[in-house]
């Protein structure tokens, strides 16, 4: 089954502890602070892979999670860093945010592109001695992971996309100019997903023809298949529009002509100013009279037309050699560029989020951040205590309770942690 839309969660690996050690040698009197930091989480990646075409893959596994750090140790032993995840996934996959739709990356190169970043591992408490203080007994704790949902879409990576009503020859046509061998037979929606075939022009020459099934009046909308399918025509780099030039439905070939081309102006209106050819196939189904007729309608909108009858491949060349000689002069496949976070004002830096509350009369302080700081406190140490008040002062939470009422003498509560507020 063919599958171009997933939805997962991936977790980065979690950084680890730092230590608190002393060195302990026969000996060695006072031998100070020795303890290590800890490892850094590992990332969650992704990579192309030629090999997959679909994400059926992640119908069946959601959720994704890479390896933690390891804690610091004794004797200035740092904890190994987490094993980074490589997530594959077929090529031209884009990776959004699922709250807000945010492109984080394209997935069209070689290279891993890291998508949620290990958290780094916590200092050990070697780190905090000062001349004045000299035997610290606290350490960070290592910072989280980062933790997202994200949207998986697949766009096929294509030169050239033919579009068109179901059962006018788009598949017999990839199946006679390339080595694909898509579903063909005389009924509509044959073909239930997109079918890749590379066109050879000579040594060193080729480019990748993709068909694109389901097209019909309302596609952009989402009748028939063409709304679940329209994403893979956005990268192509040139459209062939081929129309049943006989008319063999009962249909219109230039009526079939203008609901397609109004199709993709409703999806994306840069396809309509998309690079054009169009084929009239089935030629030999019809006479010379009502060619010629669709020839001049054709190009009096300003496209080339090429006769042809795919079944037999008879015209089907100058057709190839057209699109050969128009891709070389065309830019490379469409690749989207990953969308910036906003942009922080310059006064908040080093400011961090907190959200207070009052329950019955205290006021409770939260912030994911903080989580982190309080866990990492040695609340029977007093120099531990005075590195807590310099962050809660830096990081604006003692001017955040000033702006939420407290006053001296006020219970405040940070994570079950309760002390009196003090001017």
């Amino acid at each position: 089954m063919f599958i171009d839309v997933a939805k997962i969660t991936v977790r980065a690996g979690n950084g680890g502890d730092g230590a608190v050690a002393f060195r302990r040698e026969k000996y060695v009197a006072a031998g100070g602070p020795e303890g290590g930091d800890g490892g850094r989480g590992g990332n969650v990646a992704f990579q192309a892979d030629d090999n997959l075409s679909t994400l059926a893959d992640f119908r069946y596994k959601r959720k994704y999670a890479a390896a933690n750090g390891e804690n610091g140790g004794s004797r200035r032993c740092f904890g190994k860093s987490g094993e980074d995840l490589i997530i594959r996934v077929p090529r031209g996959t884009l990776v959004k945010d699922a709250q807000t739709g945010r492109l984080l990356a394209d997935i069209s190169q070689d290279e891993p592109q890291v998508i949620a970043h290990g958290g780094r591992g916590g200092w050990g408490n070697s780190h905090f001695a000062t001349p004045t203080r000299q035997a610290p007994r606290f350490a960070k704790p290592g910072m989280p992971g980062e933790s997202l949902e994200l949207q998986l879409e697949l766009k096929l990576l294509a030169d050239v996309g033919l579009i068109g009503f179901p059962n006018v020859g788009k598949s017999t046509l990839v199946s006679v100019v390339s080595e694909a061998k898509p579903v063909i037979a005389n009924y509509h929606f044959t073909t239930l997903s997109p079918v890749l075939g590379v066109v050879r022009m000579g040594e060193g020459s080729s480019f990748v023809m993709a068909d694109i099934p389901g097209l019909i009046e309302g596609a952009g909308e989402g009748a028939g298949l063409g709304h679940q399918f329209l994403r893979h025509v956005e990268r192509c780099r040139l459209l062939v529009h081929i129309v049943d030039v006989s008319g063999s439905e009962g249909r219109d070939p230039k009526e079939d002509f203008e609901i397609i081309n109004r199709e993709l102006q409703k999806f994306n209106p840069d396809l309509a100013q998309r690079p054009m050819l169009v084929a009239g196939n089935k030629c030999d189904l019809t006479d010379d009279e009502h060619i010629a007729e669709f020839r001049r309608y054709v190009e009096e909108k300003g496209y080339a037309f090429f006769p042809i009858m795919a079944a037999i491949r008879y015209d089907v060349d100058p057709l190839l050699q057209k699109i050969q000689e128009m891709l070389s002069k065309l830019p490379p496949i469409l690749r989207y560029e990953p969308e910036a976070l906003p942009q922080t004002p310059a006064e908040d830096f080093g400011r961090r989020e907190v959200r207070i509350t009052q329950q019955d009369g205290i006021f409770v302080v939260e912030g994911d951040w903080l989580a982190q700081v309080v866990r990492s406190i040695n609340f029977d140490d007093y120099e531990s205590l005075q590195y807590l008040q310099r962050v809660l002062l830096n990081a604006g939470v003692i001017d955040a309770l000033y702006d939420a009422g407290a006053k001296q003498g006020d219970t405040v509560s940070i994570y079950d942690i309760e002390f009196d507020f003090v001017d």
